[in-house]
């Protein structure tokens, strides 16, 4: 399999423009590139989804297995021309002192070839050392080529190509200038997904062919058609449903996209029909079986999810008829009585006896540990005791909350809705502010399916 893992030096050195733009350049080279991202992020991977014309799958050490990462990228690249996996944060970077979830260690798992994307700016000669030490830290990673990012003239790009040249034998593979047009906006949780910005298309379109100009992309796919085999994986991927008998409407528009595809592709695969809709602009919801709000940014569509009170009206009814649903993060937000952020408030759905606040810093922020309560409704035994999520929310649930409030998880790392338990369970409802990743750890997609459908079947009984 043809494969490349696009790192950087430290944290915002470009590496997801630069990625975004390699898999719109190639694209458009006619190659089929299958975009991977390390850890949980939902945003990233939007872009590279968009700019690749195929959905991009997350790999994180924290919620798979290693097996589980390889038979990922073994199962969604299959017939692709190359798999390009976008890192995090910086090579080396990690949460111990190993660095044993680090994207070196990815690239040490997958035997994936690194390209390093080196933030220029105010740097010449001390590119060199720095590009060694990072050769020699961990020998068995493959830097096979470097992206010189932020260059601001031809003198100092050859400036930095003789310094390497002469000190080191890593190949620049491309030299990107400081473009404000290839910025992507930011705010509180980082990016704006690419599913809000109205130029998105244009935008990725103005990344490929700066990156076509810029970077070898000769150089690029040689890189990844050198790459050795990739280790085997004994997993499988699940086998599809006979049939999907299961109808689960699914909140997708600007206001709700934080879904992992391959979350989605284990639903279907249980028996389910996603049925898209949108909180925004539809006045009801599709005839379904079950409900699945995902996160996203409701704070900063609140008037409009205000404004559209048929909707509010008709999943709230929805569920207080005992709808199965589930929540995470900005779909829990929704569902609380309003929505406050500064001084303006605006009526959310109302199912849940609190109102969500929006504050400066996050209220939670990494990866958690959960355990399952017995009030949790679904049927069938989580993977652990404990299992792994994570979540990003500056939005919490006011205080003090009803004392007989019913929570399907006890946390065990994290913050969860009052820093003890998370998922509160109303008639049929989940609403937690984790967000869960279907693997081995935790295989929730299929028990929420089957939930779903023991709901159906005895309401027609």
């Amino acid at each position: 399999m043809n494969r490349l893992l696009i790192s950087a030096a430290h944290k915002s050195s470009g590496k997801t423009t630069l990625s975004i733009g390699l898999c719109r350049a190639l694209r458009d080279r006619g190659l089929a590139v299958q975009p991977f991202k390390k850890g949980p992020d939902y945003i990233d991977p939007m872009w590279l989804a968009q700019a690749a014309g195929r959905p991009c799958y997350n790999l994180d050490f924290y919620t798979q297995e290693r097996p589980e990462i390889l038979a990922s990228l073994h199962h969604h690249a299959k017939g692709t021309d190359l798999a390009l996996i976008e890192g995090n944060k910086g090579l080396y970077d990690g949460l111990d002192l190993e660095g044993s979830n680090s994207n070196a260690a990815l690239a040490r798992l997958t035997r994936t070839p690194v390209v390093l994307v080196i933030n220029v700016q105010g740097m010449t000669r001390g590119i060199a050392p720095l590009v060694l030490g990072y050769q020699a830290f961990e020998p068995e990673v493959r830097i096979a080529g470097i992206i010189l990012n932020q260059i601001r003239g031809a003198r100092h790009e050859s400036k930095l190509r003789a310094v390497l040249e002469h000190y080191t034998d890593v190949p620049v593979v491309g030299a990107v200038y400081h473009d404000d047009a290839m910025t992507i906006a930011e705010r509180h949780l980082g990016l704006v997904p690419s599913n809000e910005s109205a130029d998105a298309r244009a935008f990725i379109e103005h990344i490929g062919q700066r990156v076509a100009e810029q970077v070898d992309l000769d150089a690029i796919l040689a890189i990844a058609a050198a790459a050795p085999p990739l280790p085997e994986s004994t997993i499988e991927p699940p086998t599809p449903a006979a049939e999907r008998d299961v109808r689960i409407a699914i909140a997708r528009d600007p206001a709700f996209g934080f879904y992992y595809p391959d979350d989605l592709e284990a639903l279907e695969a249980a028996g389910a029909e996603l049925l898209p809709f949108s909180p925004l602009e539809d006045s009801r919801l599709p005839e379904c079986d079950g409900l699945f709000l995902g996160g996203g940014f409701p704070e900063t569509h609140m008037d409009r999810l205000a404004a559209n009170a048929p909707m509010r009206a008709a999943i709230r009814d929805a569920i207080e008829a005992g709808l199965p649903a589930y929540a995470e993060c900005g779909g829990l937000m929704y569902l609380a009585r309003s929505l406050r952020w500064d001084t303006h408030e605006a009526e959310m759905v109302g199912v849940l006896p609190a109102s969500a606040v929006m504050h400066e810093r996050p209220m939670g922020r990494g990866y958690v540990q959960l355990e399952e309560t017995p009030d949790h409704p679904w049927p069938g035994e989580p993977g652990q005791t404990v299992f792994p999520a994570h979540e990003f929310h500056y939005s919490a649930l006011e205080t003090p909350l009803p004392p007989d409030l019913r929570f399907a998880y006890r946390v065990h790392r994290g913050t969860g809705v009052d820093g003890r338990h998370d998922g509160i369970v109303h008639r049929n409802l989940v609403a937690s502010y984790a967000h869960l990743r279907d693997t081995s750890h935790n295989h929730w997609a299929g028990r929420f399916v089957q939930f779903v459908r023991a709901c159906r079947d005895q309401k027609r009984v």
